[in-house]
């Protein structure tokens, strides 16, 4: 595992982790990365009762998490994005 994937896969068990910890379904919380060469895309799909809640007012957390996760990225030199998806 390279070095790129390491930080890949801990961007994803990051969001994860905060993803679980505000939703109601958390078994349903599925996160998957797509690594392009300097872009990493965080494809979040959640249960379709827990998209408002991810998303929050006006989008506030949906841009909380983007911000966690691009300070992250910008750690190690990649820019990351995040893309909320339902079940």
């Amino acid at each position: 595992m390279t070095t790129t994937s390491l930080d890949t896969v801990m961007m994803r068990e990051l969001v994860e982790t905060m993803v679980k910890a505000i939703v109601d379904y958390p078994k349903s919380v599925e996160v998957m990365e797509v690594e392009g060469e300097r872009v990493t895309l965080i494809e979040l799909r959640v249960a379709k009762e827990d998209v408002g809640k991810v998303i929050g007012k006006q989008g506030r957390i949906a841009e909380a998490i983007r911000t966690i996760i691009g300070a992250a990225g910008g750690k190690v030199k990649r820019k990351a994005g995040l893309e909320i998806l339902e079940w």
